[in-house]
């Protein structure tokens, strides 16, 4: 299936980048006409297939759900569909999630050049699976898609409430909203806050504390402009390699770009712990790569060790959710001047955190303004956690449960969630 055979919109067509780690697939579609897909039959999948690279990331799997289906195949991928009365769907998904069934789909796989399997077909035909009776696969599909689906409820939440609290910030910070209603004529709490605030104490209380007109410089009256970098501290992470981990001694996982982007794994190297600890990154941490792939997130992996071209921003007189949505407001600006550096790994300097403005408001306000964005920042944080534990805990009990270590019955469902 080539490039050219897509189409802006129609049937979509299922690549390895659709593969994001879990269950469902996601990420950027792209699209062919029925009657492309038409003259495809072998390559239409049905909700309770399940797909898998055969070239690139081979090992990964996910499964197709029913209110995705139908889609196709892209050339990449094969599809794996279970005999229903002998085999639960999303039984056969995690138990492909688990190291014997990774290994189970690797034993046919080639690390030569590209990875891939050679003879998908016959491969798929070869595949061996645990097979309880159907009852008991449904019921440990039941435990482990509980976990994912509190996780992927957290993602969407997060999802709404990073939606909610950007609409908020830009019409505080950026647009000034309230002030440009309020001289407009807006006398209405709830419409002088733009609907943010639906409830009209609480908008009342707060739109009273906002100016009624802009200054000379057209920032609200009371505010002030200052430099990024001088509402946080932006620590720079250590070059680990330094501080190795020692033999039969505790450890830190060492958090480097990667581990931002994609979390930490097995392979993530180890540092010491004497370490200074400002450089010891914790729950909750703020953190912002400022090479390579420039990205900031809060931080919800455990402990871990801070490394070179990474940030660790706090800040004494500011709340985090306000100096890191500045940061994540310059972002796209920080990821431009980065990518037009003549180098194979792009970076932004010092200077242009300095050179990145904010806008503050007084205490007493910006304090209330805390009590609003506060909460949702600490909700996804919350969230975050929350999905971290889960994920143990299916990361857990998955292997126990294929195997047989661990029976349905043993398990207290309503503790795992």
């Amino acid at each position: 299936m080539k490039a050219d055979t897509y189409v802006s919109s129609g049937v979509p067509v299922i690549r390895g980048t659709n593969i994001s780690g879990g269950r469902s697939l996601k990420g950027d579609w792209v699209f062919v006409t029925e009657q492309f897909a038409a003259e495809m039959p072998n390559c239409i999948v049905e909700a309770g297939d399940l797909v898998f690279p055969h070239r690139g990331s081979i090992g990964e799997v996910a499964l197709v759900e029913a209110d995705t289906a139908p889609m196709v195949l892209s050339s990449s991928m094969m599809k794996f569909r279970p005999d229903r009365e002998r085999l639960n769907s999303c039984f056969a998904y995690y138990f492909f999630k688990s190291l014997a069934g990774r290994e189970e789909i690797l034993r046919f796989g080639s690390q030569v050049g590209t990875p891939g399997i050679g003879q998908p077909l016959s491969s798929l035909r070869q595949f061996r699976l645990p097979l309880p009776r159907v009852d008991v696969q449904g019921q440990i599909a039941a435990v482990l898609s509980t976990l994912d689906d509190k996780i992927e409820l957290n993602r969407r939440m997060n999802e709404t409430l990073e939606a909610m609290a950007q609409a908020i910030f830009r019409d505080w910070f950026v647009d000034f909203g309230p002030v440009r209603r309020k001289l407009e004529g807006a006398t209405d709490p709830v419409v002088i806050m733009g609907g943010l605030m639906p409830d009209p104490a609480s908008a009342a209380e707060l739109e009273g504390l906002f100016p009624d007109g802009l200054g000379q410089n057209e920032l609200p009256l009371g505010w002030t402009e200052r430099p990024l970098d001088q509402i946080a501290e932006f620590l720079n992470g250590l070059a680990l390699q330094k501080f190795p981990a020692r033999p039969g001694e505790p450890s830190l996982p060492v958090i480097k770009i990667a581990q931002l982007r994609g979390g930490l794994t097995d392979k993530s190297n180890r540092a010491a712990t004497d370490l200074p600890e400002r450089f010891i990154v914790r729950d909750g941490d703020f953190i912002f790569s400022w090479s390579g792939s420039l990205m900031a997130k809060v931080w919800t992996e455990g402990d871990g060790a801070l490394n070179q071209h990474l940030f660790k921003v706090t800040s004494i007189a500011y709340p985090q959710w306000f100096f890191a949505r500045w940061v994540l407001h310059h972002m796209p600006e920080f990821q431009s001047i980065a990518a037009s550096k003549a180098t194979t790994m792009g970076h932004i300097q010092r200077g242009h955190l300095s050179s990145a403005a904010t806008v503050c408001p007084p205490e007493l306000l910006l304090n209330e303004m805390t009590r609003v964005m506060g909460p949702l920042w600490e909700r996804t944080i919350h969230n975050d956690l929350e999905s971290r534990t889960l994920a143990e805990t299916r990361d857990y009990l998955l292997p126990r449960l294929m195997s047989g270590e661990v029976r349905v019955g043993d398990v207290d469902q309503g503790s795992v969630i």
